[in-house]
């Protein structure tokens, strides 16, 4: 690891660990963006172990101080949630071009990674679809049973297959192979269209 990449995921994880919000992971309870893009990283890592420094800087800073745009902010509805997630993914990357400029990256690499963290290309780009898949898993690992505890199954089976539909054909495999409860791995196969 090259010292500037190190600084720049020291300061995106300074960034992370100031959130209120804390998440149980493996036993322990830690802030919940800092918690988050670790686990990002990892499945990034697992899926593609060639991974650039732009796709893990990209991981590392996706919901970079993401508490401090509150989802409460905007209308609710499908149209709030669009133009918030809009807004998410500027600050996210005005954040992240932020850090990068003072660690020593150069433009065509600091537009490279923002354009991950942005999503800019799903569909073809392999580098965002890899950080799509890992954004599942972790949905998965981290949220999916209590998201289900609130949901009713159908709507459930529904959020699970747009997730799905993000997802490349490695990332499903990934996702079918997680240690679920078997009424959670069961809609998660439904939704994928094998179970």
């Amino acid at each position: 690891m090259n010292a500037r990449f190190a600084r720049a995921i020291a300061l995106i994880d300074e960034a992370n660990a100031a959130d209120p919000h804390t998440l149980l992971v493996r036993g322990v309870q830690r802030p919940k963006e800092l918690a988050h893009a670790e686990l990002v990283t990892e499945w990034v890592l697992r899926l593609r172990p060639d991974a650039s420094e732009e796709l893990l800087l990209a991981a590392r800073a996706h919901h970079i101080r993401r508490w401090t745009l509150p989802r409460a902010g905007y209308p609710a509805g499908r149209h709030g949630y669009l133009e918030w997630k809009t807004e998410l993914r500027k600050r996210h990357a005005a954040d992240l071009r932020a850090i990068l400029a003072t660690t020593g990256y150069d433009e065509p690499a600091i537009a490279r990674a923002c354009a991950i963290l942005q999503k800019h290309g799903l569909t073809r780009d392999p580098e965002v679809r890899t950080l799509e898949d890992a954004l599942c898993l972790v949905f998965l690992e981290t949220q999916y049973e209590e998201t289900a505890s609130r949901l009713d199954r159908a709507k459930m089976i529904d959020v699970l297959r747009k997730s799905i539909g993000k997802m490349s054909a490695q990332g499903v495999e990934a996702a079918a192979a997680l240690p679920l409860p078997e009424h959670l791995r069961a809609m998660l196969l439904e939704a994928a269209g094998v179970g």
